[in-house]
């Protein structure tokens, strides 16, 4: 009955006894994958690390082997994973843990040696071996009790037989455990093989997931370099924009300040000059000069900054005599400190170079900037200033008794426009200088800092790198090459007289220039405009200085200046000598394609002295200290009020009936030209003529021709 019904007895069999086995061993050997925490449970698809197909997720379980979802099927045929999800299923861990609970604890050491091991293995082979025998035994038994029928010789054979299949048995119990001891070794040097391939795997795959991090690492922080790299470009493009945007408000700001500046400060020289003003006058001149200096230093600082900011400032560096340029700042700013009533000291430490290669311009502009800054906020005690060179280094110190400066002023000293707390706002100055001071040295490669002490004063320290240039012992002195230079008064030159061309579309910078040239002893034409510039030298008439403008209606100066040269290219006549009068600073130091240097720049507000010297060094003019006695009969010295001849009038009297503007000023710079004592009369009709006045000119050009006394 029961064969009959195998199949069912097994099957309830099973289903009896798999709970029975779970609630015995509490689930440990049941259920040999738990869900992991966040697992997704639902239907949804995944792949299968060793197949590759995809199946529902209930069907899946995570494999600790393949560190990945499994299928069913993959998971019963794959041995490779040891059973690392069910660890302690396993026949040997159950084993050891058995004989953990019957052996002492001092004895465990030698379980983890492979003891529990070989014991097994020794239970298992023992019995059998002993049941094998012990088969052999009885039918050998039965053997002898069929073939002997004594007794005795039956009972002696069968221990004869027992003591041979035992020492059989013991012998082969002792090479049994003698394999088993070697195959126990053997699973233990390929289980810690196992478990060293099985760490270096481990080691391997968190290597390459590291390399993986490592290179996801890497690829982000390579896409905000470049976000970075873009950021700065975008913002350098901005900066670069806002500087150009800078530039050009600052060109176009400066431009229009030097424009009536220079016929402020121009007038202001002048006056200063002329003998015949009154003495209560003079200091009304000299506030106007004063006052115009200033808005003129102001604009050239702004400039400056600008220029620096820009990379547009370029240092011209040539031997410059360091150890007289000190000296020479020391006396000025000594007669300065005792005119305010302070003490001014130089110390010096050691020898100075007589030459150094540098900049003198910039170096002498930095130390006084440092010197009258702290002259200017002292107004008790003294000033020092300290001077040593080492090193190809030049290390200069100024230290004032002032008002000092607090911990909180020192970092934004050198900001532009910034004034210290302490600092009277009655004090003239922009908070320029400072700035200036201190992008040059930065500049030069140097360095310069402040120390300061509130109410005990503070010492600025500049260094900058000038190298020192050495003579040898058979080359000019220094000293006669540098000589003191004292400023002679230039009322005239000698040789022959010069013609210079004006060219400005500003009449009173045009005066201006012919009012400080004609009185001594220059030849001077002017010209409102490029083109009037082009038809006076196409007329023939050729100077040998044309001083142009730049922002000029029509075509600009540089246009101007590329037809001059091609006008004049197979002239046999030389070239005249350009120089730029310009209020436009930013083009000063620019390149040109004409080649002008920045040499032959004189910027708005023309300083005398400078265009002077700049004729002088061009033209190679002796000066005298009087007038000549040409000179003194000059009639643009000493205008005599004659009526212009009768052809030139009439000639001009129709052009302004035509209301031809350029033909008017073409007749007013011949008429000029031909009779340089009617200045005051062609001033006169050129300012009529730029206010499109041509019917009060036609009145006094009519008048002219009825006076009775007419220029020959």
């Amino acid at each position: 009955m029961a064969q009959a019904f195998s199949a069912i007895i097994a099957l309830a069999t099973a289903f009896i006894a798999a709970p029975l086995i779970a609630w015995a061993t509490r689930g440990k050997y049941y259920l040999a994958r738990q869900t992991l925490k966040g697992e997704d449970t639902g239907c949804q698809l995944k792949t299968c690390v060793i197949c590759e197909r995809e199946y529902e997720a209930p069907d899946m379980a995570h494999c600790p082997a393949y560190q990945g979802p499994i299928c069913s099927l993959c998971c019963t045929l794959d041995a490779r994973c040891g059973d690392l999800c069910k660890p302690h299923a396993k026949l040997s861990s159950q084993w050891e843990t058995a004989l953990r609970w019957l052996l002492p604890q001092h004895a465990w050491a030698h379980l983890d040696k492979g003891l529990g091991t070989f014991l097994l293995l020794m239970l298992v082979i023992a019995p059998l071996l002993a049941s094998l025998f012990g088969l052999l035994y009885q039918q050998e038994t039965r053997s002898l009790a069929q073939s002997l029928l004594d007794a005795r010789m039956l009972q002696a054979a069968s221990e004869v037989l027992r003591a041979g299949f035992f020492k059989a048995f013991m012998a082969l119990i002792l090479v049994s455990g003698l394999v088993v001891w070697w195959v126990v070794l053997a699973h233990q040097s390929r289980r810690v093989a196992q478990e060293e391939s099985n760490r270096q795997t481990h080691l391997l795959m968190r290597e390459i997931d590291l390399h993986r991090q490592t290179d996801e690492a890497l690829q982000h922080a390579r896409q905000v370099a470049e976000d970075a790299r873009a950021a700065a470009e975008l913002a350098r493009l901005a900066a670069d924009q806002a500087n150009q945007a800078k530039s050009r408000y600052i060109s176009a700001i400066s431009h229009e300040l030097r424009t009536p500046l220079n016929s402020i400060l121009g007038y202001a020289q002048l006056m200063g000059e002329d003998a015949s003003i009154p003495p209560h006058r003079k200091q009304a001149v000299s506030v106007i000069k004063r006052g115009g200096e200033h808005l003129l230093s102001l604009i050239e600082g702004t400039l400056d900054i600008a220029h620096i900011e820009a990379g547009r400032l370029t240092l011209n560096a040539k031997p410059m005599p360091f150890a007289d340029l000190i000296h020479d700042l020391a006396s000025l700013f000594e007669l300065e400190a005792q005119a305010k009533g302070l003490g001014f000291h130089c110390q010096i430490s050691g020898s100075l170079p007589t030459l150094v290669r540098g900049d003198e311009k910039r170096v002498r502009q930095i130390v006084i900037n440092l010197l009258g800054n702290a002259l200017k906020f002292t107004q008790h005690g003294q000033v020092t200033l300290r001077a040593r060179y080492a090193r190809e280094m030049a290390f200069i110190e100024i230290e004032d008794t002032g008002p000092g400066l607090p911990e909180a002023e020192i970092d934004r000293i050198f900001e532009p426009f910034a004034r210290a707390q302490g600092a009277s706002s009655a004090k003239p100055g922009a908070g320029l200088g400072l700035t200036i001071a201190k992008m040059l040295t930065d500049l030069m490669g140097g360095e310069m800092s402040v120390i300061g002490s509130p109410g005990i004063g503070s010492v600025f320290k500049a260094k900058l790198f000038l190298p020192e240039v050495r003579l040898d012992a058979s080359a000019t002195t220094p000293t006669s090459q540098h000589p003191t230079y004292v400023r002679r008064p230039r009322l005239g030159y000698a040789g022959p007289r010069r013609r210079i061309l004006v060219v400005d579309n500003e009449a009173a910078d045009r005066d201006l220039l012919m009012q400080v040239l004609q009185p001594l002893g220059f030849e001077v034409r002017s010209a409102a405009s490029g083109h009037d510039c082009l038809d006076l030298l196409a007329s023939g008439y050729l100077p040998e200085v044309v001083l142009m403008d730049l922002a000029m209606p029509g075509i600009d100066g540089w246009e101007t200046l590329r037809r001059l040269r091609e006008l004049l290219k197979d002239s046999p006549h030389a070239m005249p000598q350009i120089a730029i009068v310009s209020a436009n600073a930013f083009d000063r130091g620019l390149d040109n394609d004409l080649g002008v240097p920045s040499e032959d720049f004189i910027l708005k507000p023309v300083r005398h002295a400078d265009l002077l010297d700049w004729l002088e060094r061009r033209l190679g003019l002796s000066w005298l200290d009087t007038p000549s006695p040409e000179e003194a009969l000059t009639p643009a010295a000493h205008p005599v009020p004659v009526s212009p001849p009768s052809p030139q009038l009439h000639a001009l009297l129709e052009m302004v009936n035509l209301g031809y503007y350029r033909g008017i000023l073409n007749q007013l710079d011949a008429l000029e030209a031909e009779q340089s004592s009617q200045a005051v009369f062609v001033a006169h009709m050129r300012g009529l003529a730029r206010q499109f006045q041509f019917e009060t000119m036609s009145k006094h050009i009519s008048q002219h021709l009825n006076s009775p006394v007419q220029g020959a």
